[in-house]
Parts: structure tokens; C-alpha cells; sequence
């Protein structure tokens, strides 16, 4: 294949990828702007609580991460029955971890309070999260069935029901946290209810089309007998992918725990700075979970110079999204934050001056952000998880996290310092990773055509 008909063949996969990311992010960009609008305490609390929940929600979703590759392998293998087994195993283990993650969310308060946490806001957080974190059983499962469908290249129907549960939180939201309708005004608790009723027709939305439209794989059938062969593979696949994510999005929870130390407004401020950058991070992780499938369908191919043409392409156009992000950030900073905050908040001017900072930074680490996830998406196509499981607990918690802290506190420099260690964190990734796949893992894929 051409480099243009890779340019096509990722766009045509990745566009709904990106869009169905941009529709989850929407979820999230909903509950930031309502609650902005409710209260600047309220906006801290659940963006704290945000963080804490996408510790274990991306420590659980390694599974779901790992049906990805496994099924596109097996698909470019025309191994049917391989896809039953690896998806139901998936949503095993899903299920599984729920059962071990859920004491960890009801019982939240106390461990916010011993990660330094104001009392009153670490209150609102874990009252938030003992009604939210119901909705981490299906929105795990969800993320099984999408990844499942998306390695079938169906990410079409990923985009639509992503987009339903998107329309789904912002009714459920703005009837429940303000009282509009008839409905109680719920505050911060009708955003948790909105957020597990918006996952739960998800995953029945998902399932639906799973059964309706692919019978042959008979997903459910049977559903409770084990097959543990392949369900240690899936772990084995799953456990590093999860521990991956979680030591990126430890980095990015403990950066909020460090805006709390600074107080709720500084927080309130990362928070919105946090759903801008995320929003550009959307567009890499779309083209990443493309270049995942397209990987894996490579190496079952064992075809290593389609692997490595589609590697390069990938990784452009996350530059060019970058530059057009950086961009924005830089030119527009002030308008782009006004829009999570009413035109009268008391605290805006202190939070449009912290938060312009926080977007400068920002504009720097969008690049090398871009970068590692291009290149954890096309290791994980070629199933090496360990070895970058292992760069990423490095680049994280031994560069970014210090950096972090030493940067905001030891040397004074505030959100800034904090936000400035998360570009430490990630550019030491993004070089390590890209890194491993061109030097090394590429070179154990087939033979050059």
C-alpha cells in the first residue's frame, strides 16, 4: 500500500474512532462545564473525584485495551472462534475487576484525606463517587464490546453510540444537577446518577448491536463457562497494557492532588485546563487505537513493511493535529477557558489568569504527548506490552511525578511547575517508546516485502 492509501485507509478507521473519543470526552466536558456553572467547589470536587475514578476505570480498561490487537490478529487470521473466546474473556475480566475496584470508590473519603485533600472538598468528591462508581461495571464492559467491534473495523457504530450517551449525560445532567424539568436540583450527586444511567445505555446499546449483527460470534452464549487458556491470555496481554495507563493517569491524578495542596481555585483552573488538552489528546487517541488495528492485522499478516509505512504515516498526522492545537492554546487562551465559567463567577479573573498559564504549558507537551501514544498504539498492534509498561512506570512516576513536585513546590513556580513536570514525564516517554518500536520491536515482524 501506498503512503496515500494509508493516509486514506487510517482516516477512514480513525475518523469514528476520533469522533466516538470526542463524544466520550464530551461526557466529561459536560459534567466540568454544568458543575462549573453550579460552583467553583462543586467543579474542584468532581474533578477530583474525576481523577481518582480514572485511576481504576484505565487500570481496568488494560483488558478491554488488550481485546483490541488480540481480535485484529485474529481477524486478518479468520480465526472466528478466537474472536468469541478473546471478547468473552475480556468481559470476564472485566467484571472481575469491578468486584475488586468498588470498595476502593465507596470508601474514597478517607483516602482522599490521607493524599492531603481539604476536608470539605474530599467530602464532595466521595459522595460523588460512591453513586458514580457503580458506573464503572458497564462502562468497563463497554469498552470490551467497542474495542471487540473496532478491531472488526465496525467503528461506526462505535461513533453513534458514543454520541447517544453524550446526548444522554447532557439531559440527564442538566435535569438532575440544577432541577430543570420537574427533577430534583441534585448538584453533584445528579451528576454521578447522570453519569452511571448515560453507561448503562451504552452498554445496552452495545450489546444489542453485538447480538443483533454479529450472531455468528454468539458473544453470550454460554457466557458462564470459563476458558482459561484464553483467559490468561488476555491477562497477561491486559495487566501491562492497564498498569501502562495507570501510570500515565497516575501522573495526571497526582498533578490534580497537587493543585488541591494549592487550593480549590488553582484546581478549579486545572481542571478546565485539563479538559482543553484532553480534548486535542482525543483526536491522538483515535489515531492511536487505528494504528493499533492496523498493527495488528500486520502482524498477522506478518507483513512488516506495511507495519512500518503505517507506522510513519500515523505518527505525521498526530504532528499536524498537534501544531493545530498548540495553535489554539497559544492564541486563544482566554476565550477557550471562559467557556467553562459564568460571565459573573467571583473567582474568574484568578482563574483566567491561572489558567492561561496552564494552557502555555500545555501547547508544549501536545507533541510529545501525540508521540507516545502513536507509539504505545502500534507496539500494542504488535502485542509488546511489557517492555513499555516498564518505560512508562520510568517516564511517569520516576521522572514525571518528582519533576512535578520539585518544579510547583521546591522551586515556587506554582500550577505551572506541576504542569511543566507533566512535559518532563511525557516527552521522556514519547523518545523511549518511539524508540523501542523503530529500533527494536519492529525488526521482529515478518520479513521486509
Amino acid at each position: 500500500m501506498t503512503y496515500g492509501g494509508h493516509v486514506r485507509a487510517i482516516a477512514v478507521l480513525g475518523v469514528p474512532l476520533i469522533g466516538g473519543h470526542l463524544a466520550q470526552f464530551a461526557i466529561g466536558l459536560t459534567d466540568t462545564v454544568m458543575l462549573g456553572w453550579y460552583g467553583v467547589e462543586a467543579l474542584a470536587a468532581v474533578t477530583l473525584a474525576s481523577s481518582y475514578f480514572f485511576v481504576l476505570f484505565l487500570l481496568g480498561a488494560g483488558f478491554a485495551m488488550a481485546v483490541m490487537p488480540m481480535v485484529a490478529t485474529a481477524a486478518a487470521e479468520e480465526d472466528e472462534t478466537s474472536i468469541r473466546r478473546i471478547t468473552r474473556m475480556g468481559l470476564w475480566l472485566s467484571m472481575l475487576f469491578f468486584v475488586v475496584a468498588l470498595p476502593l470508590l465507596w470508601w474514597s473519603y478517607p483516602i482522599l484525606l490521607l493524599m492531603g485533600q481539604e476536608p470539605a472538598v474530599a467530602e464532595t468528591a466521595a459522595t460523588y463517587l460512591r453513586v458514580a462508581g457503580w458506573g464503572l461495571l458497564p462502562a468497563l464492559l463497554v469498552m470490551v464490546l467497542k474495542s471487540y467491534l473496532a478491531a472488526l473495523e465496525r467503528t461506526q457504530v462505535v461513533f453513534w453510540i458514543t454520541i447517544a450517551a453524550a446526548v444522554t449525560n447532557a439531559v440527564t445532567n442538566y435535569a438532575l444537577i440544577f432541577g430543570n424539568w420537574g427533577a430534583p436540583e441534585l448538584g453533584v450527586i445528579g451528576a454521578a446518577i447522570a453519569s452511571v444511567l448515560t453507561q448503562i445505555v451504552s452498554l445496552l446499546a452495545v450489546v444489542v448491536y453485538a447480538v443483533r449483527v454479529l450472531p455468528e460470534h454468539e458473544l453470550f452464549r454460554r457466557f458462564w463457562r470459563p476458558d482459561w487458556e484464553m483467559f490468561a491470555r488476555v491477562f497477561r496481554l491486559g495487566v501491562p497494557i492497564g498498569l501502562t495507563m495507570l501510570s500515565e493517569v497516575t501522573m495526571f491524578a497526582s498533578s490534580a492532588l497537587m493543585m488541591g495542596w494549592l487550593g480549590a481555585i488553582p484546581l478549579a483552573a486545572h481542571g478546565i485546563a485539563l479538559q482543553l488538552a484532553s480534548a486535542t489528546f482525543m483526536v491522538h487517541l483515535g489515531l492511536s487505537n487505528a494504528a493499533t488495528i492496523r498493527a495488528g492485522n500486520a502482524y498477522g499478516r506478518k507483513d512488516r513493511a506495511h507495519l512500518a509505512r503505517g507506522a510513519l504515516v500515523v505518527t505525521i498526522m498526530s504532528l499536524a493535529i498537534s501544531a493545530v492545537a498548540v495553535t489554539l492554546f497559544l492564541v486563544f487562551p482566554e476565550q477557550l477557558i471562559s467557556l467553562f465559567m459564568e460571565a459573573d463567577d467571583p473567582h474568574r479573573g484568578q482563574i483566567l489568569l491561572i489558567g492561561t498559564g496552564l494552557l502555555a504549558v500545555a501547547a508544549l507537551f501536545q507533541t510529545v504527548d501525540g508521540a507516545q501514544v502513536i507509539a504505545l498504539g502500534v507496539l500494542r498492534g504488535v502485542q509488546d506490552t511489557t517492555g513499555p509498561m516498564v518505560i512508562a512506570a520510568l517516564s511517569y512516576w520516576l521522572v514525571g511525578i518528582p519533576a512535578s513536585y520539585m518544579l510547583g513546590f521546591q522551586m515556587g513556580w506554582g500550577g505551572v511547575g506541576v504542569w511543566s513536570g507533566l512535559v518532563l514525564g511525557l516527552a521522556c516517554a514519547a523518545v523511549l517508546l518511539m524508540t523501542r518500536f523503530w529500533g527494536r520491536t519492529i525488526n521482529r515482524v515478518g520479513v521486509l516485502a
